[in-house]
């Protein structure tokens, strides 16, 4: 754990090679495990403003051994950042896979699929990079070609990927204009080209980003603009999830254990999930990721102080008790049911007539006075939260679209009928690899078991989330905590404040107290016996 940008990735990929490094078993095996990264980071990270190979995505992988030697592995990913696909803010790119292609891919490759110049493109903003930026990318786009043939993605497999991509691309340049005739919504005469590069079926794309049902809150046609340019968006994030989804589908396929299954395996399991972010402006995705990880600097607490004390307190041993900084009134503010500000938010969302300015009213005067919680200023329309990081303003535009994360049913049915297999197919391949929305993260958070005894909730649509929670709860956890050493993302540079900041409020200082003073060798008393 730690801030985006502090080093949990390459972290981790650090603690996967030792791992093999010290097993020194199926060594084919080991390098496919170790080989699976560049594919991952191309179509899971992005440049953020904090950092330039940020994992929009949380990943869980599971290393299972027999005779502690490596025989099988599984991946788990959770809560891509769908959104990031049609928007990013200033000093933020899409997704890395689309500038590699751009860079890697030759004339011909480009022609085939409809690929213009990359200054074109909404969806990247129009931004590209210097010559040697595009030359590294070039090099990216080479490593994640050989992981594709090292995965086992066919080569009419990776022909599909990539035209779904540039696919993508060109539907982010459908615009929309009104239809005299009837005073509907058509797509305009000037996107007409985007639309064909996007689609094989042009009439039946046509009509689903253009025949939005009407609703009591929209009646007019100036309101169908933003619906349309919604529907379009919705299909463009839910074929980038498909093809992420794939990609873990596929890379599970090839590191299953080959082994009998009467076998009992021992497991360890490493949670790579994004850092706390606080942007210059914050939306529902970093509302989401900071809650994510309230939980787990809960989880963090609950095992370095809560348990270590009890313990010793169950042990009857001299001990004076730590304080630290327990974030259960932060968590009860975001959780609590019924008036928690997910359960407000949930409720907003089912009312219709709801707006992002509702909500923002219901929670200042649901939470006047909390400690917790500070109303936007002046004409702002957002909040800000106290989070045990420390304040984030968060912009309330889109909190009500965001959480709903619907997908239209004619939308539905597009992928259902399309001819490439990969968008036909609406369930995972073997029941991996499953696609949450950013929504998700909340009811991970919900699903929960809480051993404080705060808060029992199950929300059965994130069983596989509250699995991995669980999971966590009945290990035997470790924890890294991975420091940032400055804000301006330079090597071999220390900013000891920023150093300071990050180890009082992840309550390390407390950590290497308790630690200090605590009892660091735990024999077992048939060991201390046998001894």
């Amino acid at each position: 754990s730690g801030e985006s940008g502090a080093g949990k990735t390459e972290s981790t990929k650090l603690l996967l090679q030792h791992i093999m490094n010290l097993c020194k078993g199926n060594s084919q095996l080991e390098q496919q495990i170790l080989q699976v990264n560049p594919l991952l980071e191309a179509f899971g990270n992005a440049q953020t403003v904090m950092n330039d190979n940020s994992s929009r995505f949380g990943k869980y992988i599971q290393l299972r051994f027999q005779k502690n030697t490596v025989q099988g592995a599984k991946l788990s990913e959770y809560l891509l950042e769908k959104s990031r696909v049609v928007q990013q803010d200033a000093g933020e790119r899409n997704f890395h896979i689309f500038y590699y292609m751009f860079a890697g891919l030759s004339s011909e490759e480009k022609e085939m699929y409809g690929l213009l110049d990359p200054s074109l493109y909404r969806y990247i903003s129009g931004r590209f990079g210097t010559h040697d930026v595009a030359q590294h990318w070039k090099h990216k786009y080479e490593e994640v070609c050989n992981a594709l043939d090292m995965v086992g993605f066919q080569e009419q497999e990776q022909v599909d990927m990539q035209s779904i991509l540039s696919g993508v691309l060109s539907l982010g340049n459908v615009t929309f204009e009104p239809e005299e005739s009837n005073g509907s919504v058509k797509v305009s005469e000037a996107s007409q080209e985007w639309l064909k590069a996007a689609a094989v079926n042009v009439n039946v794309l046509s009509q689903l980003v253009c025949c939005v049902p009407y609703s009591s809150w929209s009646p007019s046609v100036s309101c169908c603009f933003p619906l349309c340019a919604d529907a379009r968006d919705s299909i463009a994030k839910v074929a980038y999830g498909r093809v992420f989804g794939w990609i873990v589908c596929k890379i599970n396929e090839l590191l299953a254990e080959n082994v009998d299954p009467e076998v009992e395996l021992r497991e360890i399991g490493i949670l790579d999930i994004f850092g706390f972010e606080n942007f210059a402006v914050n939306r529902f995705e970093q509302f989401c990721i900071n809650l994510a990880n309230e939980q787990l600097q809960h989880f963090f607490n609950h095992h370095i102080f809560q348990l270590e004390q009890a313990a010793y307190k169950e042990e009857e041993l001299p001990w004076e008790t730590i304080t630290f900084n327990n974030n259960e009134a932060v968590l009860n503010l975001l959780l609590a049911k019924p008036l928690g500000l997910l359960s407000l938010l949930d409720e907003q969302s089912a009312f219709p007539q709801a707006t992002d300015k509702t909500f923002v009213d219901k929670l200042n005067s649901s939470f006047k006075g909390n400690l917790h919680f500070q109303p936007g200023r002046g004409h702002v329309l957002g909040f800000s939260i106290i989070h045990y990081a420390g304040k984030v303003q968060y912009t309330a535009r889109g909190f009500l679209e965001r959480n709903r994360d619907t997908l239209p049913a004619n939308v539905r049915g597009l992928f259902i009928n399309s001819i490439t297999p990969l968008l036909s197919s609406l369930k995972s391949c073997r029941g991996v690899g499953k696609q949450f929305s950013l929504r998700g993260i909340a009811h991970w958070t919900l699903a929960v078991l809480w051993l404080s005894g705060l808060l029992i909730f199950l929300c059965p649509h994130q069983h596989s989330l509250m699995m991995l929670m669980e999971r966590m709860y009945s290990a035997n956890p470790h924890f890294v905590r991975c420091i940032k050493p400055n804000s301006q993302k330079k090597p071999g540079v220390v900013d000891s404040q920023v150093v300071l900041q990050q180890l009082r409020y992840n309550g390390l200082l407390e950590t290497i107290r308790i630690r200090r003073d605590g009892f660091s060798w735990r024999p077992s008393f048939e060991e201390f016996a046998e001894r």
